[in-house]
């Protein structure tokens, strides 16, 4: 990445730190991907319960990994061999958990953090349940507002997201949403956090790299 693109990066990620803070989250800038994992990392300690979202951007911060050697306690429904009922499980318990853990889809410049969930778990924990919540969000996802926000999803990360997770689904095919109505779809409800909700804890931290879909 060249000075000037960071520059961008940090100038875009400011201006959506103070509106982030406007409306109640607490919010970081850092550059770099090492910078936010540690940063991260800081939040947890031994025995904690961790949720995660199943977030390509936490995957390449490695934080399952490092909060586990830390002796952090991980709640992953993603893991191999799981039956529905024991994942089912974990997905409940993920929403009282100590920490959950996750990315954005799209944060707006207007302070609004965006995503679309398929199963409504990391929803459902970003709006209410877990101690406390942490977002990380590299530059590439900050946008101007929520229709840019919408643009960006359907057209980079609902995509890119199906084929992450091999769904056969339209926009495998043609790299944007075609609004599906397969039994796969992945895109089920579509959330807009405009303000912090009021009984939960955050920590935003944007990124001056671009991470993750």
């Amino acid at each position: 990445m060249t000075e000037v693109e960071l520059w961008s990066n940090m100038t875009r990620a400011e201006r959506a730190r103070a509106a982030l803070a406007k409306n109640g989250f607490e919010t970081v800038c850092v550059k770099t991907k090492e910078e936010a994992a540690k940063l991260v990392m800081k939040q947890i300690q031994p025995g904690m319960t961790l949720g995660f979202g199943g977030s390509a951007t936490i995957k390449v911060l490695g934080i399952p990994e490092k909060a586990a050697a830390a002796g952090a306690s991980i709640l992953d429904h993603n893991q191999p061999g799981l039956g529905n009922e024991e994942k089912l499980a974990i997905l409940r318990a993920q929403l009282t958990c100590d920490a959950f853990i996750c990315s954005a889809n799209a944060v707006t410049m207007k302070g609004e953090i965006m995503n679309i969930d398929g199963n409504g778990n990391r929803v459902a924990a970003l709006t209410f349940g877990p101690k406390k919540n942490i977002v990380v969000a590299g530059a590439n996802k900050i946008v101007a507002s929520e229709e840019e926000g919408w643009k960006r999803i359907e057209a980079w990360a609902s995509p890119m997201n199906n084929k992450r997770l091999n769904k056969e689904n339209p926009c495998v095919k043609t790299g944007q949403c075609m609004n599906c109505e397969n039994p796969t779809r992945i895109c089920r409800i579509y959330h807009v956090l405009r303000r912090k909700p009021s009984l939960s804890n955050y920590l935003v931290i944007l990124v001056g790299e671009d991470l993750g879909f």
